[in-house]
C-alpha cells in the first residue's frame, strides 16, 4: 500500500472530511504538505497505521477531527 501513495494525493478521513495533501512518505509516516489550509501551514505527520486503503485518495480509519487531534508536528 505504501508504494501506491503519491505526492499531492488528498488524505480523507473515515467521515469523508479532507485531512490534507500528501507531501512525502517518510518511513512509516505520511508527511502532509505545509502550504495547505487544512494543515495550518505546518508539516503534519500521520502514521501509515491509519491508512485503510489507497485509490485516487488516501483513506484513513479515523475521522477528520480524530486525525487532526492526533497528528504530530514535524520536528
Amino acid at each position: 500500500m505504501l508504494e501506491a501513495i503519491k505526492e499531492h494525493m488528498d488524505v480523507i478521513g473515515s467521515d469523508g472530511g479532507r485531512i490534507g495533501r500528501v507531501d512525502h512518505v517518510k518511513g512509516n509516516e505520511i508527511e502532509l504538505a505545509k502550504l495547505d489550509f487544512d494543515t495550518g501551514f505546518k508539516h503534519r505527520m500521520i502514521p501509515m497505521d491509519w491508512v485503510t486503503r489507497v485509490d485516487e485518495h488516501v483513506h484513513l480509519n479515523l475521522t477528520e477531527d480524530e486525525a487532526k487531534a492526533r497528528w504530530t508536528d514535524k520536528q
